[in-house]
């Protein structure tokens, strides 16, 4: 029955609500039977008694207040005594009749029954009051006698009916409410959670109090951050199995040539050899890529860090390039001041970054441009910008061009010359593993520019 959390919020509120006026009516109940109904009564009609008193001495002037009181004592049958300044009695209208009454001592608390004894152990309620003359005018009843029964009935069930039931009935209807709006929100976020990981999940609505909205949005972030992996996931599988399918469909029909001798002379077992070998050599580059970005995701790639000087790793990596250079006719450049702080790195790591933006400048650039790297120190960071003269890249191609197996020119896709578009991913990532970061800033028909950014170790 009370297996949901809203049901057991709202019975925790109402366990609450409830204790809290058990505590109200017990405090209120041990009030009651030492102030009881039959108490306050009887001391608002000693008051009044007293105001009688003290009315009539003030209209008659030639009548004394002794007067008044033996009137009053006998109409209201109630005792009436008046104490000297020194607290001595000086009129008692049950002299005789009752033992004597001392003079009340002061009460502890204001809201302590006033109480007094005489001689033989009776109770008497009064109330007193001080004369202008400086004596004290004292009226007193008997204490009456009252069971618990009574008041019970009379003085705490009908207040407890009364405000006490409603109080409940109130408390628990917002204790309703309240486990509502905890509740709710917490109830979206597990039902949610078990529709995952389906693509078709929607973001929870955040509601509720504070904590509650808080944690909707760690559970719509983890659940967005989910479903982008799961995207990344299939989209990973389907590209390598589309990169692969090109190269085994070539080197499974090479193979069967030469096995059903279609590939009859020497020159066409030569041509299927050759095709085979190369195809087999660019599947060996994909899956040592792919590893590489397996080890760069799980942070147990080899890098090695050791000051490396920019400009100098800039310049081998653009001997590199040197037959590339003179077949496509495209110059490189090198860039940078000769007084450069070494930067902490993996130098074959960085390498192999700037080999790739080299190699991915290059496919675009047309015979006759430039490839220019410079490198620079920006705002505490090194600065190494690689730019070219190609075709330029759209702001749409822009936002992908760092994911993996992402190719601008679909009709390029598994072509051998572009690769299979991992190359990027791995700069990325390598930049990354180093604490930098890495950017392409492009406008189309004016060439590329990728930045990358990395912290400056100590000189």
């Amino acid at each position: 029955m009370f297996s949901s959390l809203r049901s057991r919020l709202w019975l925790s509120y109402a366990l609450l609500i409830v204790t809290a006026l058990g505590v109200v009516a017990i405090i209120l109940f041990s009030y009651l039977i030492t102030n009881p109904l039959l108490y306050r009564q009887t001391l608002e009609r000693l008051r009044a008694v007293q105001g009688v008193v003290l009315e009539n001495s003030r209209t008659s002037n030639s009548q004394p207040i002794s007067i008044s009181a033996q009137k009053a004592s006998l109409i209201f049958d109630v005792r009436v005594i008046l104490y000297s300044q020194d607290k001595q009695t000086t009129l008692d209208t049950y002299s005789g009749k009752e033992a004597a009454l001392p003079f009340p001592e002061k009460r502890v608390f204001a809201r302590d029954v006033p109480l007094i004894r005489d001689a033989n152990g009776k109770a008497w309620l009064y109330s007193i009051e001080l004369l202008p003359d400086k004596t004290y005018l004292l009226v007193a009843s008997p204490r009456p006698k009252f069971s618990i029964s009574n008041v019970f009935t009379d003085d705490f069930l009908p207040l407890i009916l009364r405000s006490g039931l409603f109080a409940l009935l109130l408390s628990l209807v917002v204790a309703f409410f309240f486990a509502r709006w905890i509740a709710d929100p917490l109830q979206r976020v597990v039902t949610t959670a078990r529709e995952m990981p389906s693509a078709d999940v929607k973001p929870v609505d955040i509601r509720g109090p504070h904590e509650v909205q808080e944690l909707t949005r760690a559970f719509n972030a983890m659940m967005m951050r989910t479903q982008a992996s799961q995207r990344s996931q299939r989209d990973f599988v389907a590209n390598v199995s589309h990169e692969l399918k090109t190269p085994l469909t070539s080197i499974q029909g090479f193979a069967q040539a030469i096995l059903d001798g279609t590939a009859d002379s020497d020159e066409a077992r030569q041509k299927a050899a050759q095709v085979i070998y190369d195809e087999s050599g660019r599947m060996h580059r994909m899956v040592l890529d792919l590893l590489d970005l397996a080890r760069l995701d799980s942070g147990t790639a080899d890098i090695t860090m050791s000051p490396v000087k920019m400009t100098a790793l800039l310049n081998a990596v653009a001997e590199k390039f040197s037959p590339q250079l003179q077949r496509t006719g495209v110059q490189i450049k090198v860039e940078g001041a000769e007084n450069l702080p070494a930067v902490t790195a993996d130098g074959d790591r960085l390498a192999q970054v700037f080999t790739n933006l080299v190699d991915n400048a290059l496919k675009f650039t047309p015979q006759g441009g430039s490839i220019l790297l410079h490198v620079s120190v920006v705002n505490g960071e090194m600065r190494v910008a690689v730019s070219d003269t190609g075709m330029g890249i759209s702001a749409e191609v822009q936002k992908h061009i760092f994911e993996r197996f992402y190719q601008a020119d679909p009709a390029r896709k598994g072509g051998e010359k572009h690769g299979a578009g991992l190359g990027l991913a791995i700069a990325s990532e390598i930049v990354q593993a180093h604490g930098g970061r890495i950017s392409v800033r492009s406008r189309q028909g004016e060439g590329a520019t990728f930045e990358v950014f990395l912290p400056l170790g100590k000189k």
